[in-house]
């Protein structure tokens, strides 16, 4: 599949500013699916939660993982929603399926790892950046653990 494609491509990203192309369209994949209700219904939640609106955003996630159970990124977003709530439980819960339903999700694999980090738990944050990192090479989040070596870059 085109997803597979730049997953694959993503992996051997020279320079950050190709990464994030290349993690751009893998966005694109994730939050605007091929099914137009869904893709209507997600894009209304993540403006939710754009505006501050978690109680409504809340029930709009909720309602799409209800009938879409296997759309991993309603339960992303909606562990997004937890964690900035600072509900990590309910957090981790949601991070877990969506790292079931898509092993690949970096996003999801670094919100963990934040929470991690926040509980004091260093190794399994280590461990999931580290996760994140064999995905998307150039990631933001690895300026948090200055331990970790930087990318190799080419020009």
């Amino acid at each position: 599949s085109a997803l597979d494609e730049l997953f694959g491509e993503s992996q051997y990203a020279q320079t950050a500013a190709e990464a994030e192309e290349l993690s751009q369209e893998i966005w694109t994949f994730w939050l605007h699916p091929d099914v137009p209700e869904l893709d209507r219904r997600i894009g209304e939640a993540s403006e939710l939660i754009r505006v501050g609106d978690y109680p409504h955003a809340l029930s709009a996630l909720s309602s799409i993982i209800k009938d879409f159970p296997d759309y991993s990124e309603a339960w992303n977003q909606r562990a997004t929603l937890y964690y900035l709530v600072h509900d990590y439980a309910d957090s981790l819960a949601d991070i877990a399926k969506t790292l079931t339903l898509e092993p690949r999700h970096f996003g999801a694999l670094t919100g963990r790892a934040m929470i991690y980090m926040q509980q004091g738990r260093r190794e399994d944050a280590m461990r999931d950046i580290a996760a994140a990192l064999k995905i998307h090479p150039f990631l933001d989040e690895r300026q948090l653990f200055p331990d970790m070596a930087p990318p190799v870059t080419y020009i």
